[in-house]
């Protein structure tokens, strides 16, 4: 039976916003909202998750948990799902430090 997805993407190949927007549609830049089976949506995550990138990729959908939805993500994000006493709450990680310009001896 389908159920709405929304996935979430950020400086991810065109070729992948291509093959997103043959199931879902894209609202806004970046932004893509469908209703599709369990398995249709699992394939278009493996696609994101196989060719992501350097971009990110954030994938929300319907899951039988006390929140009523499931979070995946892909790529190189700050943000990560964490399991909180059966709650899926977003955890920052701390933002990749600049190497320090070392000056020549």
């Amino acid at each position: 039976m389908p159920s709405m997805l929304v996935i979430a993407t950020t400086a991810v190949p065109d070729h992948l916003r291509g093959a997103l927007s043959r199931w879902t549609s894209e609202v806004v830049p970046g932004i893509f909202v469908g209703s599709v089976s369990a398995r249709v949506r699992d394939q278009l995550w493996q696609a994101v998750t196989d060719t992501v990138g350097n971009g990110a990729a954030v994938l929300v959908h319907p899951a039988p948990t006390e929140q009523g939805y499931a979070i995946r993500t892909a790529g190189t994000r700050r943000r990560v799902p964490a399991d909180f006493d059966g709650l899926t709450l977003m955890r920052m990680t701390a933002a990749p430090k600049a190497k320090e310009m070392q000056s020549p001896s």
